[in-house]
């Protein structure tokens, strides 16, 4: 048992969670907020303009249930809006680019956008109204690891209805390996300033940030372990076009399990700055993770059942008995 538990130790530390490193806008690559430029403003370095926001999950951590009702769940904690736009035509993809992630974080992948009442640089993100156009949950897969599979890059195709104007994007994943036990979802959402063109007059109502999601919504309380997944209810409010609001005229889709070939970036010309820069080739194509064939079951489990996902499964059950016992002990004092 010991080295049982050495073992989920060693994993927890050695597994790192992933952030928006860029995206892929129409073609063209733009890059996100990057946590170095958090330490080089604490030194007086000048950073490069992003649309990106930043934010101070300098561990690369994540948003817990327990603060669905506070600031941090809109855009992660102590965001702040980006200061600069791109742009994607109404009807066009945006590629989101994340680093390495862990495939141990099962989880859907989602994606809103709230409309700016002027530019997005000065948004306040408290009053923003976000609606969902993108989610993914359980089909063949987890969407989290179909993201993997495409060179860690999930596309959204934006509505061709929605309205012109400023907007944010929030894309986010939540890991649900721990999910079993009440707070233990974990919640990565990423913002990004992107101006829609050529769209059209719609725009729908959305919800705010610190209202998206409770601790005990059916995607959020949920074990992955536990049976078929097939079943599994993304959270948030309802999917823009599926029955409330004006329906778009071509549905939504995500490209993240439907395309093996994530898009080309095309690298605009980098901003001056004493922060190095990666590249964005380097970003989306040098990441080639590989997933283990998992058994034909047809039992709503991953296709991608890894080490990683049993030490996970592991916790979860382990955290799930710890409780059961405690409950058991205090019945007995009472």
């Amino acid at each position: 048992m010991s080295s049982i538990l050495a073992l989920v130790a060693l994993a927890a530390t050695a597994a790192a969670h992933g952030t928006v490193t860029g995206i892929v806008a129409d073609g063209v690559y733009t890059k996100g907020y990057d946590l170095q430029y958090y330490y080089a403003k604490q030194n007086g370095q000048a950073v490069p303009e992003t649309p990106g926001w930043s934010s101070e999950n300098l561990d690369n951590g994540f948003v817990a249930p327990d603060a669905y009702s506070t600031p941090d769940i809109i855009c992660h904690k102590k965001a702040a809006p980006g200061t600069s736009s791109a742009t994607v035509k109404a009807g066009g993809k945006v590629d989101f680019q994340w680093s390495a992630w862990p495939e141990s974080h099962i989880g859907p992948m989602i994606t809103y956008v709230a409309k700016c009442t002027a530019e997005c640089t000065a948004a306040d993100k408290e009053t923003l109204k976000w609606v969902k156009i993108d989610g993914e949950g359980f089909t063949d897969d987890w969407a989290s690891n179909k993201m993997i599979a495409n060179n860690n890059t999930w596309s959204v195709t934006v509505p061709s209805t929605l309205a012109s104007g400023n907007y944010v994007f929030r894309h986010e994943t939540i890991a649900l390996h721990g999910a079993g036990s009440e707070n233990g979802a974990q919640n990565y959402p990423f913002c990004l300033n992107i101006a829609i063109t050529g769209g059209g007059s719609d725009e729908p109502e959305g919800v705010l940030g610190t209202a998206l999601y409770t601790s005990k919504d059916a995607g959020i309380l949920y074990s992955p372990y536990s049976g078929d997944n097939t079943g599994y209810t993304v959270p948030g409010p309802a999917l823009y076009g599926s029955g409330s609001g004006s329906a778009p005229a071509t549905p939504p889709s995500t490209g993240g399990g439907n395309s093996t070939t994530p898009a080309t970036p095309v690298t605009s010309a980098p901003a001056s700055s004493t922060v190095p820069v990666a590249s964005a080739t380097a970003t989306a194509a040098d990441v080639k993770p590989s997933a283990s064939a998992a058994p034909e079951t047809g039992s709503g489990l991953a296709k991608t059942f890894t080490i990683q996902t049993f030490i996970a499964w592991l916790e979860e059950q382990t955290a799930a008995a710890a409780k059961a016992k405690a409950r058991r002990h205090a019945r007995q004092f009472a």
